[in-house]
Formats: structure tokens, C-alpha cells, sequence
């Protein structure tokens, strides 16, 4: 029996300060990549609100049971018959708030949730100060869904940055891996590229990651290029730097076969210990 085939979607977004706004941008571009033929949809990370004042953010920020967006978005998807991957939602938690992943089905219902790992506490050279952790909780958990064409590993972001979360994904069953992201202009200009295509080659995996793009009413600038690459790192969809829109490609599952047979890292992983040699300090003079 052939591999499956599905139609796969980026909507590339520029989130501000209005949740119902960007609800709406997001209802949209669902529905225009339904309507182009898309099978699974993928938001970018904060889809409803790109907020980075703490006072502001928990001003409007809901729990998960009372969010509009995610409300709207599960019952597009019933509508459209689509399965959608919310990048992520601000959500309430306790007094911070968890950077959540849904995946909905397409029947509306939510398959899993994913709250990113790995926090983006970091000093960028242009003076850019980020430190996600006062703000927001990580999470404890990896998450591989089930889709009807196979089972997708959630990231979000700052999480490709760490390949074992990636490899642990693939070798939990995921052949499609992602990272919706919200990333810095100066990082993205940097490393988007290739952090996707590594991580696609390293896993013999399809990388889907919606973004969002350009000039923010919060003051940051974020780098856009919403990417589909193939198991062998090719760039199938790249959706540019700042404008709003939507990419397609279609998702051959044989390629993933193909790629780790022709290279098949995840079963020649051994483990291995770290050996310290040499002397240091007072003992090498």
C-alpha cells in the first residue's frame, strides 16, 4: 500500500495587540487554505495576541476553556473539515501563563495539547532582551499527535534549537515535525534556514513551521518565512519575510522512508559516555 499524501498549510500572520483581530486573521486564513485544497493547517506561535508587556498580556489573556480563538478555530475546522495545529495561544495558568499547541481534529475536537519546553531567556547583540520564564511557564512533556496520515511532533519556536527534543520525536513516530514560531528578525535572518533543514535532515522528517512576520504593535520586528521542508532538506514552501499570507505543499509520506533509508541515523544512534582528558590549570604548568 502507497505512503499517504495530504495537502499541508502555513498561515504566515502578524499578530498585535487585538485578540479579536487576530481571531479573525486566523478564522480568514483557515478558510483560504481550505478552500486552496489544504488538508492540515498550521498556525503561527501566539496566534491571538503578540504581547511582550506582562501588564498588558494579562489584561486580556484567558484559560484555555474561555479562549475565543481557540473556540473559533475548532469549529472552522469542523466546518472546513481540516485539521488544524494551532502554533500556540497565550493561555492562563496560575499566575503566568503557558505558551500552548493544540492540535484540533477534524471534527472540531481537540486531539492533544503542547506547552513549549524551552523558554527564550537570551541577550541579543542589537540590545534585544528577551526572558520568556517571568512571564511564562514551560512545559514537562513531549507530545507526538495523531493525524489521520501519520503522527506530527509539536515544537514551538525556540524549542528547534534543541535537536534531542526533535530526534526524541522522530523516534517516538512522528514523521512530520514542527515549529510555529514568533522569531526574532535578527535570529531569524541568522539561523531559520538552516535550524529547519537540519533538523529535517537529522530526522529524515518533514518540518512545517507557520510564522509570524514583520512589524508588531508591541515594538518587535519577527522574521516571517513560514517554511514546509522535505525529509532530505529541501525547501518545498517558503512564504517570504513580512507579509500576511498563506503556503501550501504537498506532504509525499514515502519521502520519509525514502530519506532514512538512504540515511539512516536514527538507528545507528549508539550511546556513549564524555571522556575528559589533558590537564588544566595549576597541574599543566
Amino acid at each position: 500500500m502507497p505512503e499517504p499524501r495530504f495537502v499541508a498549510a502555513c498561515i504566515q500572520m502578524r499578530s498585535g495587540r487585538d485578540p479579536a483581530a487576530n481571531r479573525d486573521a486566523a478564522v480568514a486564513g483557515l478558510r483560504e487554505a481550505a478552500a486552496r485544497g489544504a488538508h492540515y493547517v498550521q498556525t503561527p506561535e501566539m496566534t491571538s495576541l503578540v504581547e511582550r508587556s506582562r501588564e498588558r498580556l494579562f489584561q486580556v489573556v484567558t484559560g484555555q476553556e474561555d479562549d475565543p480563538t481557540l473556540s473559533a478555530l475548532r469549529e472552522v475546522a469542523r466546518e472546513t473539515g481540516t485539521v488544524v495545529q494551532i502554533g500556540s495561544l497565550a493561555v492562563r495558568a496560575g499566575d503566568k501563563v503557558a505558551n500552548r499547541a493544540f492540535l484540533i481534529d477534524a471534527d472540531g475536537a481537540i486531539v492533544g495539547s503542547y506547552d513549549k519546553l524551552h523558554l527564550y531567556d537570551v541577550d541579543l547583540p542589537n540590545g534585544e532582551r528577551w526572558r520568556e520564564s517571568a512571564t511564562y511557564t514551560g512545559g514537562a512533556c513531549a507530545v507526538v499527535a495523531e493525524t489521520p496520515w501519520t503522527r506530527i511532533g509539536l515544537g514551538i519556536c525556540y524549542d528547534i534549537r534543541f535537536p534531542a527534543l526533535y530526534r526524541a520525536l522522530a523516534e517516538a513516530g512522528a514523521t512530520v515535525l514542527t515549529a510555529p514560531a514568533c522569531f526574532t528578525r535578527q535570529t531569524g535572518e541568522a539561523h531559520w534556514h538552516v535550524l529547519h533543514r537540519a533538523r529535517a535532515i537529522e530526522t529524515g522528517s518533514f518540518m512545517i513551521s507557520a510564522a509570524q512576520g514583520g512589524h508588531h504593535e508591541d515594538g518587535r520586528e519577527t522574521y516571517g518565512h513560514s517554511i514546509i521542508v522535505d525529509p532530505w532538506g529541501r525547501v518545498l514552501a517558503d512564504a517570504g519575510g513580512a507579509e500576511p499570507g498563506v503556503i501550501l505543499a504537498e506532504i509525499d509520506l514515502a519521502a520519509v522512508a525514502d530519506a532514512r533509508a538512504r540515511i539512516p541515523a536514527l538507528q545507528h544512534a549508539r550511546p556513549f559516555t564524555v571522556e575528559h582528558v589533558g590537564r588544566s590549570g595549576a597541574d599543566a604548568r
